[in-house]
């Protein structure tokens, strides 16, 4: 499979993921984050939700960086 190949099946996961993943993080930090009376707290969630996706991701952005054999 080409590299070219491989980005574009990528994004085409990618893009979806990130879309509902935001969804998801919107409503966790409507519903937990806000009610806090800690500013430390609140900001940990947040960051945690906002770089949360990563995590998943990694594993297919390592598979769409490869070089092609």
């Amino acid at each position: 499979m080409t590299s070219r190949t491989r980005k574009l099946i990528g994004a085409l996961i990618m893009v979806p993921f990130v879309v509902i993943y935001a969804l998801i993080a919107m409503v966790l930090a409507q519903y937990t984050a806000m009610k806090l009376e800690s500013q430390v707290l609140r900001f940990l969630i947040f960051a945690v939700l906002g770089l949360g996706w990563a995590l998943p991701m990694m594993p297919l952005i390592k598979w769409m960086e490869k070089r092609d054999a």
